[in-house]
């Protein structure tokens, strides 16, 4: 990588969050309309019925829900700082093999920095379905409510 080249948000997160590394996450879109993140299949990480952990999973989900984040915000964070608030997941049917988690934000990111500059604490949530690769089933769904605390 050249000194001009910025790093992606992946590698700034595989870089700053162990967990990201731990897991192999793999970052196959980020942009500030949709994250995609990959779990790749890998056995250590598995649960008792032979699909990956319910915990590597949620780990995925919110990590596609901070990529979507510093996607969205990530050019303001000298002013503030993201922290994910509350998280609810539903796991729907068995994972096996590779996972993907596809975030969205749950309102525009106007609207969300309209908020900050009024000077208030907005929230908002990232939705995130999970798949699994083989057939494109949703095995779970996960909500993330995040706010952007101003920096003092």
């Amino acid at each position: 990588m050249s000194d001009t080249t910025q790093p992606s948000i992946g590698d700034l997160l595989a870089a700053t969050v162990p967990m990201v590394r731990t897991l192999n996450l793999v970052y196959e879109v980020t942009t500030p309309e949709r994250a995609v993140l990959r779990l790749p299949d890998q056995p250590e990480y598995r649960n008792h019925v032979g699909g990956p952990h319910a915990g590597a999973m949620f780990t995925l989900a919110e990590s596609a829900s901070g990529a979507i984040v510093l996607a969205a915000f990530g050019d303001h964070l000298s002013r503030m700082t993201p922290l994910p608030v509350r998280a609810e997941v539903a796991y729907k049917k068995i994972a096996r093999g590779e996972v993907t988690a596809t975030a969205v934000l749950g309102r525009p990111a106007d609207e969300v920095l309209a908020e900050l500059d009024a000077g208030g604490r907005p929230e908002f949530p990232v939705r995130i379905s999970l798949t699994r690769e083989e057939d494109g089933a949703e095995t779970g769904e996960m909500s993330v409510v995040w706010t952007l605390r101003p920096n003092k």
